[in-house]
């Protein structure tokens, strides 16, 4: 499958949230605005044709590149395109000289975990909570 990645707004990821099971509540435009405010950020959006279909989105955090929010719209997973923006993220986050990349993801989100460990990330941390399907593993990659 081709894809097109190119850098993207907040708007258009807003938007394809909403199509995305996963995000029981999906972040408004302010949330990413007050994230993304004053740190270095890469916002990268995956298309086939025109559509887009994917988006990895990250910023500055405690010294390394912070993978925060991504997503691959469901009828478009398993063709190479989380893959393909991981890859893009990376070498953007390497060229600006960071050393590691970071992401956390929940526990019932078992592809995510699978994704990260397939892709060169260790479990570095655990942040538990009262309901074991939503406690945080924590995962970094160096670069």
């Amino acid at each position: 499958m081709q894809f097109k990645i190119k850098q993207g707004n907040i708007k258009t990821i807003v938007s394809m949230s909403k199509e995305i099971d996963e995000f029981q509540n999906p972040h408004d435009e302010m949330e990413y605005e007050r994230r993304l405010k004053r740190v270095p950020h890469l916002i990268l959006i995956g298309y086939v044709g025109e559509k887009p279909v994917g988006f990895k989105v990250g910023y500055e955090r405690d010294g390394s590149f912070y993978s925060w929010m991504g997503a691959v719209h469901p009828s478009w997973r398993r063709k190479g395109l989380a893959k393909a923006l991981a890859k893009e993220q990376e070498a953007w986050a390497r060229q600006q000289g960071y050393t590691s990349i970071t992401f956390k993801t929940r526990n019932r989100l078992k592809p995510m975990l699978v994704f990260g460990i397939r892709n060169g990330f260790d479990i570095i941390g655990f942040e538990e909570k009262a309901d074991v399907s939503e406690n945080r593993i924590l995962l970094r990659k160096d670069l």
